[in-house]
């Protein structure tokens, strides 16, 4: 565990002089970390432990090993049902769509910090770096998926097949773009993109921890506006291709916005619940403070209300044009079994949260904060359930191969995460707008 501390007798270089090199050499052997230059913090008065040490090797290993273990039991009940993975397949897609809002939705956090020029953030967006670094591990995850088109099964995407294709003019017509190889193409350009754009921050903010150079935060805001706008297309357009897709004889323009909903959800509930983790492990203990996680509280309460927004901005469009090639897409959740959930991400998605975080005490109460992140993450996955499985089932099956394979899912994503964190710093050690980050107070 190290210890970064920031020394006042510092020489204008910020190397320690006399006594103060003595300590600080004393203190470094008494450590499991070496106290590099890149874990000194430059701000006065600054003491806390922010490598997460051993015990990052301990967290890939578990996440890894449980995340193994829950996607291969997953994908053996899946071989189990006979039908040639049909039914395992959709359940994945929708415990996919909830680690794809966790990760994309770290990327665009990141690159909306650098963009607005946030300071409050500061000592918060390397744990969003580190999630959205996920993104190749996300690639590799996405196999199940992107393969069976490829090979032309139309297992889940029935328009990978060319003989339904051939027999249906509506897939025909839209047979230009959804077909195996473009959607290959995408795939790749999607996660490529991605995965370039995150690892630039990581690297980027890492190298200002080693360096301090003045120039990379001003560097990575230019970068952050033009990414910000390849990110919502890309986005847009992937949510479509995983989701949309399923039922390709429906359509809606909201779509992807309304995903993107999902997305900023779930970074939040990452973030939150990942900082308190940390705390308990006595990492980030006074660096984090309430009016970090009020912040954080506040954004989740303001995206439980978007999402209720463009959720429903998208059911009245539709419901007032009464178009039937729309409408039964609606038509199928809205009844029997598939209507209870319906109304369950009514309440649960929106109504019962919208209370729940709306007062200030909540957001500033660890405990609360976390239990309303826990029931977040749920809604989340069952607003990806309730898009994807109707196209199979005519009602909510719910099933063990499913949980496992959103369990393993979200295991991955740790042990990714934690394999990076390795022993760099959880927070951006040099970067200019650190000490107001840590002095920061909401009104």
């Amino acid at each position: 565990m190290a210890t970064a501390k920031k020394d006042p007798k510092k020489s204008p270089t910020g190397t320690k002089t006399g006594t103060s090199a003595a300590k600080a050499e004393g203190a470094a052997k008494k450590t499991s970390e070496p106290d590099d230059a890149a874990a000194r913090v430059a701000v006065e008065g600054f003491a806390d432990s922010i490598r997460l040490g051993t015990e990052s090797s301990a967290m890939f290993a578990k996440a890894g090993g449980l995340a193994v273990v829950c996607l291969a039991v997953s994908a053996a009940l899946g071989a189990s049902e006979g039908d040639g993975f049909k039914r395992w397949s959709y359940g994945y897609i929708a415990a996919f769509g909830v680690a794809l809002a966790i990760t994309a939705g770290s990327l665009f956090w990141v690159c909306l910090q650098h963009l607005v020029n946030a300071k409050w953030s500061v000592v918060v967006r390397r744990i969003g770096e580190l999630f959205a670094a996920n993104m190749p591990l996300l690639a590799i995850l996405a196999l199940p998926v992107v393969v069976p088109v490829v090979l032309g099964n139309g297992v889940v995407y029935e328009w990978a097949d060319k003989t339904k294709v051939a027999s249906e003019e509506i897939l025909k017509h839209k047979s230009g773009y959804l077909n195996p190889g473009f959607f290959l193409v995408r795939m790749l350009f999607y996660f490529g993109f991605w995965s370039i754009l995150a690892r630039y921050y990581l690297n980027s903010s890492r190298r200002q921890d080693e360096t301090g150079g003045s120039e990379i935060a001003p560097t990575m805001t230019r970068v952050s506006g033009p990414a910000m706008i390849a990110f919502g297309l890309t986005i847009t357009f992937c949510s479509i291709d995983l989701f949309m897709a399923v039922e390709p004889r429906w359509f809606s323009t909201m779509f992807g916005v309304y995903f993107f909903a999902s997305c900023v959800l779930g970074v939040h509930v990452t973030l939150i619940l990942t900082l308190m983790w940390l705390q308990r492990r006595g990492r980030l203990a006074t660096t984090i403070t309430t009016e970090h996680y009020h912040d954080l509280g506040k954004m989740l309460f303001a995206f439980v209300i978007f999402w209720a927004y463009i959720g429903f901005s998208q059911f009245m469009l539709i419901w007032y044009a009464n178009l039937p090639e729309e409408t039964a897409w609606f038509k199928q959740r809205f009844f029997g079994g598939w209507g209870a959930v319906s109304w369950t991400l009514v309440f649960g998605h929106f109504v019962i949260p919208f209370f729940g975080l709306l007062s200030r005490h909540i957001k500033r109460s660890k405990a609360l904060l976390a239990f309303w992140c826990f029931w977040m993450l749920a809604m989340i996955y069952i607003d990806m359930y309730w898009l994807v499985l109707p196209a199979i089932n005519v009602e909510p099956d719910v099933r063990a191969m499913d949980l496992l394979a959103l369990l393993g899912l979200l295991s991955a994503l740790v042990a990714g995460a934690a394999r990076e964190a390795g022993k760099k710093n959880l927070i951006p050690t040099k970067d200019p707008r650190l000490e107001q980050s840590l002095a920061f107070e909401n009104i």
